[in-house]
């Protein structure tokens, strides 16, 4: 049942739907990764909570890695589906899956022989580090699975089944949720408990995800050797620098962490709570990426470049409304968070910091996210690679260590959202100008997109 649902109909209600769907279930897995953080709070132990600040940072360089995979799964088969190719959907679809489970195997393999010496990279040392390998050690192994469900989500958007794609994180999270305070105080596992509950979560997600594929969408067949090597080349062309683009961020927030290692354990379990709090505040706006591309690719898919342009419009205006309005919450509400945490001192100075003039700069990488969703479905992966690196590297090293050295800790965050908001105006050009080209050079389309490409180039040569 494959159907090109972007092609029609007003597309501020496309992208206001896709993004609240995707973010529904984005905010299920971010709520309980914040309880996870309150109920360690409450057992009144410092070095847990900058544990799992440090473990976080990892975490988020292993997802980052599915959801570069996620990313070109779901343009794909977008484009596909625009192109009118339900075939060529439903076999990318299958080797897609097949080519990310492979490679996050590989993956997790090498990231968990290497906690230790990722742990000290971040500055770790002691108790703190040990607590935060023990962590890692029972997560990391179940990564594949987690990949295999973001995958199957991304794909289920690209078919405009924004709701079964929210209901496997949904699903996830209430597992987590559930499981938390009976692994956590029930049988007082404390922070084993917590990991044992994000790898049930991860693996009902994989489950919920694939289900609808394959019973639904008939999404999934037997890979076949020649179809395998055929798809190899477009899907790493896509993969390959989206997921140098979304390796970035956690690269870059392990600098930020590195640098806020300096100054103390309160530092680090402010920095915590905020890097669990921003994506609860902005769901919406991290999902924006997943929700705008299939939009973006179905319509280029069908050659419509105007419906393309006003698509990335609509979601800019989006982002800025959803920004104004978090905003104010975060920081009518900013004493509140505080004390949930019990958090005095530096860490009650950075909360309060994030939640009044930083939270309105989060504008900023909003556009980021929809300009890389532009780029990623429009033939420019690399784009994404430039922008996301020059975001958290090119701009934020250095703003953080001048930030540091003028501001303390507080210069930490404010470099930080400093980089964002240059990267952000620099990506919203690129963005704009890639569309007025009409996408990828033809030649590229064919290299990226293979007998999709053809398809769309004789699409061109006839109007």
């Amino acid at each position: 049942m494959a159907e090109a649902k972007f092609l029609n109909g007003n597309l501020f209600g496309h992208v206001t739907v896709m993004s609240l769907t995707a973010s529904l279930g984005l905010m299920a897995v971010f709520i309980v990764d914040f309880v996870d953080m309150i109920f360690i709070s409450m057992l009144g132990k410092t070095e847990l909570a900058a544990a799992i600040g440090y473990a976080g940072a990892i975490l988020f360089f292993t997802t980052s890695f599915g959801i570069g995979l996620g990313i070109a799964a779901g343009a794909l088969v977008a484009r596909a589906l625009g192109a009118d190719d339900a075939e060529l959907a439903r076999e990318r679809t299958t080797h897609a899956l097949s080519y990310g489970f492979v490679f996050a195997v590989i993956f997790s393999v090498l990231v968990w022989l290497s906690l230790g010496h990722l742990v000290a990279l971040l500055g770790a040392s002691g108790e703190t580090a040990a607590l935060a390998v023990h962590f890692l050690q029972i997560i990391v192994p179940s990564m594949p699975f987690l990949i295999l469900g973001m995958m199957g989500s991304a794909v289920l958007r690209a078919h405009g089944d924004a709701r079964r794609a929210m209901m496997a994180t949904i699903a996830g999270g209430v597992v987590n949720a559930a499981l938390d305070p009976i692994l956590i105080f029930g049988l007082n596992l404390e922070l084993t408990g917590a990991a044992i509950a994000s790898v049930a979560a991860r693996l009902t997600i994989c489950a919920m995800a694939l289900w609808p594929l394959v019973k639904i969408y008939g999404g999934i067949t037997w890979p076949r050797p020649k179809g395998m090597l055929r798809d190899l080349s477009p899907i790493l062309a896509i993969a390959f620098p989206t997921i140098l683009a979304q390796i970035a961020t956690p690269v870059g927030q392990a600098f930020v962490t590195r640098s806020m290692a300096g100054y103390g354990e309160e530092a680090i379990a402010g920095m915590a709570i905020v890097g669990r709090l921003t994506p609860v505040a902005f769901g919406v706006v991290f999902a924006l990426s997943g929700a705008v591309g299939p939009i973006i690719g179905q319509n280029y898919g069908a050659g419509n470049m105007a419906r393309v342009r006003a698509g990335f419009n609509a979601a800019v205006i989006f982002v800025a409304v959803v920004i104004l309005l978090v905003s104010t919450v975060l920081f009518l509400a900013r004493g509140a968070i505080a004390e949930l945490f019990g958090a005095t001192g530096l860490t009650r100075d950075l909360i309060y910091l994030f939640c009044g003039p930083l939270s309105l700069a989060f504008f900023f990488p909003g556009v980021l996210f929809v300009s890389n969703a532009a780029f990623n479905n429009l033939g420019q992966p690399f784009l994404s690679t430039f922008t996301n690196w020059g975001r958290n590297a090119v701009a934020l090293i250095p703003l953080v260590f001048i930030g540091s050295w003028a501001f303390g800790a507080q210069g930490v965050l404010i470099g930080q959202a400093l980089a964002g908001v240059i990267f952000g105006i620099v990506a919203w050009v690129l963005a704009l100008r890639v569309i007025e080209r009409g996408g990828a050079p033809e030649r590229t389309r064919q290299e990226l997109f293979g007998r999709e490409g053809r398809l769309m180039t004789l699409f061109h040569a006839r109007r």
